[in-house]
């Protein structure tokens, strides 16, 4: 998708520090970090814009997301534990509808997914 920011950032049109990448997905580190470890995954290919879109016909790239997650936790030894995030649409606050994880670790994160 032309207008796709995580496509031009897997395209190199826009730069990024990369944490993994693999045939199949691509990672790097969230400008934005959340915790002291953040890295967003993204499938390389633009299939789906968010989780509402999986379905039993391309849910293996979500397999290679996390795949990769747990390569990326053990390269980076996140030993302690991590916690992997994803937004689908307005109410779960998407912001890029290109598929995407939040990969967060480096620190207790809270027994509450959500500050409300």
């Amino acid at each position: 998708m032309s207008d796709c920011l995580f496509c031009k950032i897997v395209d190199g049109e826009i730069p990024s520090t990369k944490v993994y990448e693999d045939e199949f997905v691509y990672a790097f580190k969230d400008i934005n970090p959340q915790a002291p470890f953040h890295a967003v995954i993204i499938p390389k290919e633009h299939i789906l814009n968010s989780a509402a879109d999986v379905t039993s016909e391309n849910s293996a790239i979500i397999a290679k997301v996390f795949e990769a997650a747990a390569k990326i936790a053990k390269e980076n030894n996140l030993d302690k534990g991590f916690r992997i995030i994803t937004n689908s649409g307005e109410y779960g606050a998407q912001s890029v509808f290109h598929i995407h994880f939040h990969l967060l670790s480096g620190k207790f994160l809270g027994d509450n997914l959500i500050n409300v």
